[in-house]
C-alpha cells in the first residue's frame, strides 16, 4: 500500500478517536506506532526501533524518549510522545532537548499523535532548535505533508538531504507567514514598491494611502482568479468521471458551492468533538456560498457551528450560544479543538431543546 494511502487510514483513525484517547499511551499504541510503522519501521524490533529509550543526561538520571528509531545501528531519530488532548509546546520538548545533544539523532518528533513537529540542528550544529522545521496534521493532512513525510520513511531516509531540506522548510514556512501578513495588511514597503514601478511621477503619501486600499483587493481579486481557473481546469478534467468532485477531494454541488478539502476536514473535527455527546452520524455538513453550517441532525434551525473559509488569509470558527454566533479565528484547523467547550455546551443546548437559530 501506498504512503498516501496507509496515512489516510491512520488521518481517519485519529479522526475517529482522537477524543477517547486521553493518556499518552492510550496515543502512543493507537497513533503513534501506527505511524512510525507507515514509516517503513518495524515497531517490534528493538534493534530498529527501541521504546522507553534511555540515555541518563548530567544530573537528569532515569529520564526517557518515547521511542528511539535506529539506522545501521545508529540512532537517527527521537520521538517525544505527549496525550492526544494536549495542545504541543516547546514546554513539552525537554528530554528531547537533553538526548538531541547526547546522541547521534539530527531528528526529533514531538507528537500528540494527532499533531507532529520535526525538530533538527539548522541553526546550531547538535542542538536542537526552539521551532520545528515542519508540522503536519492528521487532522488537515495535505498533499504536500505527504510528500514531506516521504523523506522520514525507512526506504529513502537520508539524514544529510533531510536536514538541508529542514532549513529550506524552516524559511519557507517563514516567507510564507510573511506573505500572509502582507496580503492582509500590506506594510508600507511592500505598497511603495508596487508604486514605484506602476505610478508615473513622485510617489506621495496620498498616492501610498491610495495603492494601500488598492492592493488588497488586487491580491484578493488575482488569488480568487488562479483559484477560478484551477477549478475549471479540474471540473473539465474530471467531468467525464464525477461531476460533483473537484481536485484534491473538495465537491461542487449544482448551483456551483465549493465545498474545499479544508472545510471537509474541519467537519470531521467538530464531529469528532460532537461524538463524545452525541451519535457522529446525526452531525451533518450543509455547505453554502458564504459559510459552511455543520448541524445537528440536518437541520438548518439546529446550528451546531459554521465554518468560515472563504476567506484568502484567515479562517474562522463560527460557535453559537442562543440565537447569538462568536467567530474565531484560526490559525490552523488543529485550533478548532480549543472550542471544545463551546460545541460541547451548544450541544447540550440544543439537546435541551432551548435554541434554534
Amino acid at each position: 500500500m501506498e504512503l498516501a494511502a496507509r496515512l489516510k487510514e491512520l488521518q481517519q483513525k485519529a479522526l475517529e478517536h482522537r477524543e477517547v484517547l486521553l493518556t499518552e499511551e492510550a496515543a502512543k499504541t493507537a497513533l503513534v506506532m501506527p505511524f512510525i510503522q507507515t514509516l517503513g519501521y518495524d515497531v517490534f524490533n528493538p534493534g530498529e526501533v527501541i521504546p522507553e529509550f534511555c540515555a541518563d543526561v548530567g544530573t537528569k538520571k532515569g529520564e526517557k524518549v518515547d521511542y528511539a528509531i535506529c539506522k545501521d545501528g545508529k540512532v537517527t531519530i527521537l520521538v517525544e510522545c505527549k496525550p492526544a488532548s494536549v495542545e504541543l509546546g516547546i514546554n513539552h520538548a525537554g528530554q528531547l532537548f537533553r538526548y538531541f545533544s547526547v546522541t547521534e539523532a539530527r531528528l526529533a518528533i514531538l507528537t500528540n499523535g494527532v499533531i507532529y513537529q520535526f525538530y533538527s540542528d539548522v541553526e546550531r550544529p547538535n542542538r536542537m532548535d526552539d521551532k520545528p522545521f515542519f508540522t503536519f496534521s492528521m487532522a488537515a493532512l495535505k498533499g504536500g505533508d505527504v510528500k514531506t513525510i516521504e523523506a522520514f520513511s525507512k526506504g529513502t531516509f537520508d539524514i544529510d538531504r533531510i536536514v538541508k531540506e529542514a532549513g529550506n522548510l524552516k524559511l519557507q514556512s517563514l516567507i510564507r507567514k510573511e506573505l500572509e501578513h502582507e496580503f492582509a495588511e500590506p506594510s508600507p514597503e511592500f505598497v511603495g514598491m508596487l508604486a514605484k514601478r506602476v505610478h508615473d511621477g513622485r510617489v506621495t503619501s496620498a498616492v501610498k494611502d491610495n495603492f494601500g486600499k488598492l492592493v488588497v483587493g488586487s491580491i484578493a481579486a488575482l488569488i480568487r482568479d488562479l483559484v477560478n481557473d484551477r477549478l475549471s481546469s479540474a471540473l473539465n478534467a474530471s467531468s467525464p468521471k464525477e461531476d460533483g468532485q473537484a481536485e484534491g477531494g473538495a465537491e461542487v454541488d449544482d448551483i456551483g458551492v465549493f465545498t474545499t478539502a479544508e472545510e471537509i476536514s474541519g467537519f470531521h473535527i467538530v464531529q469528532a468533538i460532537a461524538s463524545r455527546h452525541v451519535d457522529p452520524k446525526r452531525i451533518i455538513m450543509r455547505d453554502a456560498k458564504s459559510y459552511c453550517a455543520i448541524l445537528l441532525d440536518d437541520n438548518n434551525r439546529r446550528t451546531l457551528a459554521r465554518l468560515h473559509f472563504n476567506g484568502i488569509t484567515t479562517k474562522y470558527l463560527g460557535t453559537f450560544k442562543a440565537k447569538d454566533e462568536e467567530r474565531h479565528l484560526l490559525g490552523d484547523l488543529t485550533d478548532i479543538y480549543k472550542f471544545e467547550k463551546q460545541i460541547s455546551a451548544r450541544i447540550a443546548e440544543l439537546e435541551s431543546g432551548k435554541a434554534e437559530v
